[in-house]
């Protein structure tokens, strides 16, 4: 049972936090940066932190000091290492909100924005570090699927009427750049982009651009659908047909909604393929572009999506096998089409829920300052288990590569709008890695070839069954020369994977630690907080700390110690002719070298050979620590009368004389692509209740949970304490049609005013499953009115040098903190002026100098706090004067209380007037 309790922030805890009346709660765009908030443990919050009036919660305020591009990854807020929350962005670009729910003052210390695995509120280093060499060029592989194919071809567009998709109140453009092959006869495969989350409208004027939506007048949409032409024009060249939706109606609407858009744009996706559907069973209700051009083969979809539009793809894959709630899909009609592949471009994976009977190819920009953390790895990592094994899951490591630069319109140099490159660098300083100067960091061009090239790669896979092409895709070592001078590397799981060792499923380790990807203790993570660098196989997800996600991490100082995995239950490894094996080595380091050994049931053992590992180019700001490949042959086994039906343990031994390593997986592998086999298989989705607290008594509720589909499977469930950060998770069987999953929250009625309250449960498929919406839960509305706030003067008119004062009142005590902003407004006659307050008042409230000397009411960042703390009633507002020597009349000043959203007055707002006389 959760039990969930109305949440009030006390006076013990933090002091200037309010939950207000409406109208109270206000904030500006531009908050001073050296105002923080006074923890009532003698803490403060950090400088551009502060604690702001929410109308049903505090709000967690973080005022960066220049703007943060819109971009895909989401900006998160975070305690001591724990995720609190996704903020919402203000209009500045600049200022992030977070509603909070904090009882205990601890709960906001060591606070971080972080931002797709990277920090926003710390400078980058400023280490000078070496020049890193790019590593030599793979074997080529015997097909290149990056050179043109025989089709001219030809570009056009479509233009619909608009859709509304469920939570976006704004409708949605339904517009898509259409590029097909001249005279090519019969059906084509059908190969649909989506972009990412980018700005949505620019200035024609060649002013900026925003994410708002509809763009306003003398402002035009970003065309985000065009940059992917040349990627269309190489398809099209080989004869499939393409096209790239537009989805700016999406990004400039998914700030709020739990799972950052991957549903809409999921909708989005299938609404345009059933057009595709009637379009090539009725061609002359097509657009007059898509009559002129082949029509669709149905049965042969590739989506490709980037970034966000990645994470949307992968839904759409899902979706399309697997029915979604219907109250949450915007296409409710019949699947007429079959998604054989997808393609992700430097995607998110917030879910980290993949599908994995749909084959995929993620592509991994290795200088990506966006979704830096590379979390895409999840869409290999996250399908070792959870399906039937059959489909080819591709992750591939593009050194040098950014986020921004696969879309042409998201470069510069080649956008109609205002774009940038999002890995930035300090010029002093540059990152040797990722440097613009850099030997390992590519040029826009020839990322995006690289780009066409492997996109092209897995249409010809996935689509036309080309089992030449796998070798670049699939950890076998080979490079396709369309993509010089990118160093392209490559993994992957399933297809003819067999059984393996996989450290997820309950293996043993001697000689070596088991250790947990996503752990904040120093004792059982994967990477020391000291690492320079990150993983993309251990990118956190929504959880502190991530049950049943594990690698093994090995550390030796001398030659010789083996290291040992044994498996739950012998593993058979017969038809397999080699032993592929995903580990990684510190990135920058060489000649690794370690022996694989397996030893059978019968204590037989055999070395397989020998590993030789070199670490990927990487930097601290870089994710590279990244599992390589390595085939050891299995002819060694079998020649030692080894029983590859019953192999019990792996063993690596270090042959150099120290080193680290980590081990992902080891699996059997034989060449080929076995055909896909969709396993029948749950879908379970979290739904979201919202109730009333009551005013007496105790209420159990009970998350949604909806679960559909066919056959059993396992997913992890996590319940989050809103109170204390604290997580709990349980393993639970799903069966589509049982009787689901009961996750009860018990609701305590009470009738003093304080915050609305969400207890949040996330899912994760483990075994057997997949899971659609990954966050739901219960969230309990305050449905006390809050106390009225009044104003009463008490030294209203003073001489100067002397302070003004004033008495904030509440109607009644509660139990959080109640508060409002109020900021200067002109007077008539004569008004303050920055000489005639303190300048240490002045600096401290608002950041700024008197000089030079301008009216209070001129000074943008002049706001007073009004804060009275919980179980008290009363607080004193104050504004310290100076005397001068000038002789002049009655001054006066008038503080008027603002909107925090808006900045706007607040109708019947609280109002602080005074006035100061000379002092003679």
């Amino acid at each position: 049972m959760v039990r969930a309790r109305h949440i009030g922030v006390t006076a013990a805890a933090l002091l200037a936090v309010a939950g207000a009346s409406p109208g109270v709660a206000a904030a500006q765009e531009q908050p001073p940066p050296s105002h923080s908030r006074t923890l009532a443990d003698g803490g403060t919050l950090p400088p551009g932190w502060r604690l702001t009036d929410g109308r049903s919660a505090p709000r967690l305020e973080w005022r960066s000091a220049r703007p943060v591009p819109m971009g895909d990854a989401r900006v998160e807020f975070r305690s001591a290492g724990r995720l609190l929350g996704v903020p919402e962005q203000g209009g500045d670009g600049r200022t992030f909100r977070l509603p909070v729910d904090a009882r205990h003052p601890e709960r906001l210390h060591g606070l971080q924005v972080w931002s797709g695995g990277r920090r926003l509120d710390a400078r980058e280093s400023t280490v000078s570090a070496p020049a890193v060499r790019p590593p030599a060029p793979l074997p080529a592989n015997g097909v290149d699927p990056g050179k043109p194919g025989s089709y001219r071809t030809r570009t056009g567009t479509y233009d619909l009427k608009s859709v509304r998709l469920p939570g976006f109140p704004k409708p949605v453009e339904m517009r898509g750049v259409v590029v097909a092959p001249v005279g090519a006869a019969g059906k084509r495969p059908l190969a649909l982009f989506l972009h990412g989350r980018h700005y949505t409208c620019y200035q024609q004027n060649g002013g900026g651009a925003g994410g708002d939506w509809p763009c306003a007048a003398g402002s035009k949409p970003v065309p985000s659908e065009r940059g992917y032409l040349r990627d269309q024009k190489l398809l099209a060249s080989q004869g499939y047909l393409t096209v790239s939706i537009a989805a700016n109606g999406i990004n400039g609407q998914d700030g709020a909604v739990d799972d950052g858009g991957a549903q809409a744009r999921s909708s989005l996706v299938r609404l345009h393929l059933a057009d595709w559907a009637d379009w090539t069973a009725h061609p002359e209700k097509a657009p007059a572009f898509v009559r002129q051009s082949p029509r669709a083969d149905l049965d042969k979809v590739l989506l490709v999506g980037h970034s966000r539009g990645g994470e949307g793809v992968s839904r759409a894959a899902m979706d399309s096998l697997y029915p979604p709630p219907a109250a949450e899909d915007g296409y409710h009609g019949p699947v007429r089409w079959k998604v054989r592949g997808t393609v992700l471009i430097g995607p998110t994976a917030f879910g980290q829920n993949p599908v994995p009977d749909v084959p995929s190819l993620t592509i991994l920009p290795g200088c990506d300052g966006d979704v830096s953390d590379l979390q895409g790895e999840a869409y290999v990592d996250g399908t070792r288990a959870t399906g039937g094994g059959s489909a080819l899951h591709s992750a591939v490591y593009v050194l040098g590569a950014n986020h921004n630069f696969f879309n042409s319109e998201w470069t510069p140099g080649q956008s109609a709008a205002p774009s940038e490159d999002d890995f930035s660098d300090d010029p002093h300083h540059p990152d040797p890695v990722c440097g613009k100067r850099a030997a390992t960091r590519l040029t826009a061009d020839q990322q995006h070839r690289a780009g066409s090239t492997y996109i092209a790669a897995a249409a010809r896979l996935f689509l036309a069954g080309d089992d030449r092409v796998r070798p670049l895709l699939d950890g076998s070592g080979k490079r396709a020369p369309s993509a010089d001078p990118a160093r392209v590397l490559s993994h992957a799981v399933g297809a003819r994977r067999g059984a393996g060792f996989l450290p997820d499923g309950g293996v043993s380790v001697t000689g070596a630690k088991l250790c947990d990807a996503v752990d904040p203790s120093p004792a059982k993570a994967c990477l020391g907080q000291g690492t320079k660098g990150a993983s993309p196989h251990f990118a956190q997800w929504e959880t502190e700390r991530e049950a049943g996600r594990h690698a093994v991490a090995l550390h030796w100082t001398r030659a010789g110690a083996p290291a040992r995995v044994t498996a739950p239950k012998p593993l058979s490894l017969s038809g397999a002719t080699s032993l592929a094996v995903r580990l990684f080595v510190p990135p920058n380091s060489t000649n690794t070298r370690l022996d694989v050994d397996l030893t059978d049931a019968s204590g037989h053992r055999a070395t397989l050979g020998r590993i030789r590992a070199d670490g990927l180019p990487g930097s601290e700001r870089t994710a590279s620590y990244w599992a390589r490949e390595f085939r050891v042959p299995l002819t060694a086994a079998t020649r030692a009368g080894l029983d590859l039906k019953s192999v019990t343990s792996l063993t690596l031994t270090p042959r150099s004389g120290s080193g680290r390593a980590w081990l992902m997986d080891a699996w059997g592998w034989r060449a080929g692509t076995p055909a896909v086999r969709t396993a029948a298989t749950p879908r379970v989705d979290l739904g979201r209740t919202t109730v009333d607290e009551g005013d007496s008594g105790v209420r159990t509720y009970h998350v949604p949970v909806r679960v559909t589909g066919s056959g059993s499977g396992q997913v992890r469930l996590y319940v989050l304490d809103p109170s204390t950060g604290a997580t709990k998770d349980r393993l639970v069987t799903v069966r589509a049609g049982g009787a689901g999953v009961d996750i009860p929250v018990e609701v305590k009625g009470n009738t003093r005013y304080g915050n609305d309250v969400s207890y949040d449960v996330v899912a994760k498929a483990v075994h057997g499953a997949v899971v659609g919406s990954y966050r739901g839960g219960i969230t309990v509305r305050n449905d006390d009115p809050a106390p009225r706030m009044t104003v009463t003067p008490v030294a209203d008119r003073v001489a100067e040098g002397k302070t003004l004062k004033w008495r904030v009142t509440l109607s009644e005590a509660v139990d959080i903190d109640m508060g409002a902003l109020l900021r200067a407004r002109p007077v008539t006659g004569a008004e303050l002026s920055t000489k005639d307050v303190s300048a240490r008042w002045l600096r401290d409230t608002a950041g700024v100098k008197p000089d030079p000397e301008r009216k209070l009411s001129a000074v943008d960042e002049l706001y007073l706090w009004v804060d009275v703390p919980a179980g008290r009633t009363t607080a004193d507002v104050t504004l310290p004067t100076v005397k001068d020597q000038v002789r002049e009349g009655v001054e006066s000043v008038r503080f008027q209380q603002v909107d925090m959203a808006t900045n706007k007055p607040v109708t019947d707002g609280l109002v602080l007037s005074g006035s100061v006389t000379n002092a003679s």
